[in-house]
């Protein structure tokens, strides 16, 4: 599935405590932030997008704790709350789509995002990415992935 310019997708990097998110419309940054979990329903409630990627926890055979939990919970509350059709994708994918390469760190996407959209630039002369850090550059890389339509979504046992 991919997007449309006229689509505007809501990217979130969801939390056990807070979540990322990122709104894309076409190639164009609208609007991205972190904030505590609570405070995403009302981002959810508001509309103004056509399409929800989330990013989907996947087990590769390590010990989880509560926190991976947690997470989950949170993802499925996104997934009753969200206004729009919601697609999960895996991290996995993310990597391969922005860096062709399941391997590739936080850094070597954060740069991917920089080749692509634009340098962050400084206060006095902002560019397309300024103001990203931690989370969000992670909610944008979902966002650009979802929008590519270049991956293989997540989907729940039920719809299998």
């Amino acid at each position: 599935m991919s997007s449309t310019i006229s689509d505007v997708v809501l990217a979130l990097d969801p939390g056990n405590v807070e979540t990322a998110y990122c709104f894309l419309k076409g190639r164009e940054i609208e609007l991205f932030g972190k904030v505590p979990n609570a405070q995403i329903f009302p981002i959810l409630q508001s509309g103004g997008y056509t399409n929800v990627a989330c990013e989907m926890v996947c087990s590769y055979g390590m010990p989880a704790g509560a926190s991976l939990f947690d997470t989950c919970v949170m993802i499925g509350m996104v997934i009753s709350n969200a206004k729009a059709p919601v697609t999960l994708i895996p991290r996995i994918q993310v990597k391969s789509h922005i860096c062709h390469s399941g391997r590739a760190t936080d850094a070597n996407i954060r740069q991917a995002l920089i080749d692509l959209f634009g340098p962050q630039g400084k206060k006095a002369a902002p560019g397309p990415t300024f103001g990203i850090s931690a989370d969000v550059w992670s909610a944008l890389a979902i966002a650009e992935t979802f929008r590519s339509g270049d991956f293989t979504p997540y989907t729940l046992s039920q719809d299998k």
